[in-house]
């Protein structure tokens, strides 16, 4: 049973990178393309504490991270600067709402760090283009 479950690893890795972004899409989308939003979303980084020009490297970081993700480009930088959106995501919106409040932005970091650590596995571009 183990060496069964062992050949189904690539499709595990596969799941969580397409979990992952599609969720970074469907977040980052709103952050991107609308008009003026990316000033909006810098604005709201910089009521932080943060230099507003990292509030395009948020955007920028789930919407084009998720595409990445899902296609299994760049995989590791990309589940990387996710995993740094998150950790900022939980520490400085959701630490005030409880765990309640941060079990799908606390999932969304675990996912990103193990696919950091992991890589992309082997259904991906990454491995067509021997970038993994």
């Amino acid at each position: 049973m183990i060496k069964w479950l062992n050949s189904l690893q690539p499709f595990g890795a596969l799941l969580l990178r397409l979990v992952l972004g599609a969720s970074m899409i469907y977040h980052g989308y709103p952050k991107v393309v609308p008009h003026g939003a990316l000033d909006h979303h810098a604005h709201f980084v910089a009521t932080l504490g943060f230099p507003g020009w990292l509030g395009y490297v948020s955007a920028f970081t789930e919407f084009v991270g998720g595409i990445l993700l899902i296609l299994g480009l760049l995989t590791r930088l990309a589940a990387f600067m996710v995993t740094i959106n998150m950790l900022v995501a939980l520490i400085m919106v959701n630490r005030h709402h409880g765990y309640a409040g941060s079990e799908y932005s606390l999932a969304l970091f675990v996912i990103a760090v193990m696919l950091t650590f992991y890589g992309p596995g082997a259904i991906a571009l990454d491995r067509r283009l021997n970038l993994a």
